[in-house]
């Protein structure tokens, strides 16, 4: 009966010990891969850079909308002007 405890203690002993050696190697590839892309795998600096790209990448939305906003409203001026002036043609 004890024979078969420790076995069995034995055998959850390798697995966790198994389990924890491939969560290191899986940390260890984590931390090199956000080395190499981002300069630092501190995780405090990685939320920093994360928010400062989310800003980053806010800016650049709202510009390409007010990019987008601007030219919708040259087309409809466009538009209307010329819209004006085939009426005013048609007519003469």
């Amino acid at each position: 009966m004890l024979q078969q405890r420790f076995q069995s203690l034995d055998k959850r002993k390798i697995q966790t010990e198994t389990h924890l050696e491939n969560a290191r190697k899986e940390l260890d590839r984590l931390q090199r891969e956000a080395r190499e892309k981002y300069g630092t795998d501190d995780v405090d600096e990685l939320r920093k850079k994360l928010e400062q790209m989310k800003t980053d990448n806010e800016e650049k939305r709202r510009s390409y909308q007010a990019d987008l906003d601007h030219i919708e409203a040259e087309l409809a001026e466009i538009e209307t002007k010329y819209d004006g002036a085939g009426t005013s043609g048609e007519g003469a």
